[in-house]
């Protein structure tokens, strides 16, 4: 017997469960589980609610309600979404919980303590409007890559991490106030020492998928830096020294903890060692967004205290919509509660199995839902479900029949049946999780042609044995299906276990004992219902209903042809052009307009030397407020393009004419 530890990514607490958090995480983790506590192992598997960070703590000042408000709230609404799917967890904490603010304020200190841990002296946003630093996501500007529009840690166009001093014109997202530079200090971990234990750890583990691997090798490749793990900040775990009033934990080094003080809290109740299942098999499953993190940074963390690396990092891969990337803030995005408010749970648990294998970025798709659900689940799975059952009454009053004297066909319709316990479970434990409920498929679908060839409507008539054959296998594969469909569809499993008289189908072995003789079932119920179009056209328009209403409300933020005209933008003459100091992307510009020389800031570094820009035209916003960029005055904007840099060069147009 193995334990083994099984965690799910933490949710943020700042919004409930859609389509992709289930599919990527949460569904494969419960497929995995459930066959392993069929199987006979051990399983531990825990799951918390992320609760701290800058998005939390924004959208409580935006409610004027305190952080914690808002983390019970979304916490509360995750909690009914998981357990609305069927997810077993054994523990379903928080990050807010007081054991987990002991575990990681103890986890931080040891590594301080050991020096892996250090003070360093660094450079960061300031609101001098707030009087306050500006972590990550406290700031907005545009990303010094793309061009987008981007907060201060990401920019969710071209997926850049992000520094909150990168960004070009950078605002505090309170005030609005541009902030400004100035030195501060944060603790760091030496990341970078461990940068040969971690190729070790990625290159040699057989167990992480190709994804996981190439991700992290593409990444070591540019070497490791060290990596800051506090924040100045009053919503977090307070970093557990005396000089550090002030500052938290970063959340990407707490929220990994959350799995081991879910773990520590179910030890608490339950009395056994979480450790144990920690030292013989742990696996994390997680969305691909977060690779880095898990393969990285939580290894080289466990390594530098000295606890064991995880044995496999299993990411699903991205989940759109409609064919369109989903999308919470344009409402693209079917939310868990208001699926399971007009279908069963298990016919989600099933299309987003069958859809695609876990390492591929798949499409949901109402049409392909519905086609999916009424050809596969009704016509192939509950089709012969169904007629087994409602024939073995008709035929057998309800009762096994005799089987003797097997055809060819019987033996070989026998050989598929005892095979198909051990096939699939053999693909649930490589992670395979799709090839295990396609050879399901495929089994019922080969029990629907013999079922079809054997013809015991006329064989009962005709030759009675063949008819007795066929519902005894027929009966067998059902019995087969209650168990290996658990892991997958684990209520129909019940209701299916429930006609066929099973009062435990708990142990996997059993799936491959056949039913004896004159053991009698109960009469058939409908299993799986076919899906109408009209509800699924229904369900197309409530959600192009959402993005049309969501594009109403945006269309506040357009401007009129008045308000356009206000913007002034004239064509300038570079005619000085140089570095500012401690800044890698801006130049400080004088600019010729034609009646005057502005001095502007520009993000124009990586792109052109100072001495290309002499005397070339450009294009400048002049009617904009002034600014400090660096500590540096900026009197206007350069237009250019976000990718490249290229500048807009009317070469043809006088200096200080004004573009209309």
């Amino acid at each position: 017997m193995t334990k083994i530890f099984i965690s799910c990514a933490l949710p943020y607490a700042n919004g409930p469960c859609h389509l992709g958090h289930i599919r990527s995480t949460y569904l494969p983790a419960d497929i995995y589980a459930r066959y392993n506590r069929m199987g006979g192992n051990d399983v531990l598997m825990v799951c918390a609610t992320d609760e701290h960070g800058t998005p939390i703590a924004v959208k409580a000042d935006k409610e004027k309600k305190k952080p914690i408000e808002i983390s019970k709230r979304y916490h509360d609404m995750i909690v009914r979404d998981v357990e609305s799917m069927n997810i077993s967890l054994d523990s379903f904490t928080r990050t807010t919980d007081e054991i987990h603010y002991e575990i990681a304020q103890n986890f931080f200190k040891k590594l301080y303590d050991d020096g892996l841990i250090y003070r360093q002296d660094i450079q960061q946003l300031y609101c001098e409007n707030c009087k306050k630093f500006l972590p990550d996501r406290y700031v907005e500007g545009l990303c010094p890559a793309c061009g987008a529009e981007a907060r201060g840690d990401h920019c969710e166009k071209c997926g850049r991490a992000l520094d909150p001093t990168e960004l070009d014109e950078p605002k505090c997202l309170t005030c609005g106030n541009t902030p400004v530079i100035r030195d501060t200090y944060q603790y760091s971990f030496k990341l970078s020492e461990f940068e040969d234990d971690l190729k070790e750890y990625i290159e040699n583990n057989d167990k992480l998928p190709a994804n996981v691997k190439n991700y992290a090798s593409n990444w070591l490749k540019e070497g490791l830096n060290d990596w800051v793990l506090t924040r100045d900040m009053d919503w977090g775990i307070p970093v557990p020294l005396d000089e550090a009033e002030g500052k938290v934990l970063y959340v990407w080094i707490e929220a990994f903890l959350g799995y081991i003080s879910s773990a520590a809290q179910w030890s608490r109740g339950s009395g056994i060692k979480w450790e144990d299942y920690w030292n013989d098999f742990v696996v994390h499953f997680i969305g691909k967004d977060i690779i880095y993190h898990h393969s990285i940074f939580w290894p080289g963390l466990l390594k530098a205290y000295g606890c064991k690396m995880p044995d496999m990092i299993y990411a699903g891969e991205f989940l759109s919509l409609e064919g369109e990337k989903m999308s919470t803030s344009k409402n693209w995005v079917i939310w868990i509660a208001d699926f399971v408010k007009d279908f069963e749970p298990d016919l989600l648990r099933y299309y987003l199995t069958m859809n695609a294998p876990l390492n591929k970025d798949s499409d949901f798709s109402w049409d392909d839902f519905q086609r999916r659900n009424n050809d596969e689940l009704a016509d192939v799975i509950g089709n012969f479900l169904h007629r087994t059952f409602t024939f073995t009454h008709k035929f057998f009053d309800g009762k096994i029949p005799e089987y003797k004297n097997p055809s060819k066909e019987d033996l070989e319709f026998e050989s598929a049946i005892r095979k198909l316990p051990d096939s699939v479970g053999e693909y649930i434990a490589e992670f395979e999780f799709r090839e295990g409920l396609l050879e399901i498929f495929k089994v019922a679908k080969l029990g629907n042609k013999y079922f079809n060839d054997s013809e015991p409507w006329k064989a009962i008539k005709e030759d009675y044995q063949k008819a007795a054959n066929c519902l005894y296998l027929s009966n067998q594969l059902a019995k087969a299906l209650a168990y290996v469909l658990k892991p997958y569809i684990p209520t129909k499993a019940n209701e299916i276990a429930d006609i066929i008289n099973l009062e435990n189908h708990d142990e996997w072995k059993d799936a491959k004992v056949f039913l004896t003789e004159g053991y009698e079932i109960n009469k058939a119920k409908p299993l799986f219902k076919k899906i109408d179009d009209d509800v699924i056209d229904y369900q197309k328009n409530k959600l192009k209903e959402n993005l049309k209403e969501n594009t109403d409300d945006n269309m506040a933020d357009m401007i009129s042809i008045d308000e356009f005209d206000k913007v002034v933008i004239k064509i300038g003459q570079i005619k000085e052009a140089e570095k500012i100091e401690k800044s890698d992307k801006l130049l400080k510009l004088q600019v010729d307009i034609g009646d005057e020389v502005r001095q502007i800031v520009a993000g124009l570094a990586k792109f052109y030397s100072p001495q290309e820009l002499i005397d070339r035209k450009v294009a400048v916003v002049v009617n904009l407020k002034p600014a400090k960029l660096f500590g540096t005055l900026s009197e206007g904007m350069i237009l250019a393009t976000g990718e490249s840099g290229a500048l807009l060069t009317p070469d043809d147009c006088e200096v200080g004419e004004r573009i209309q």
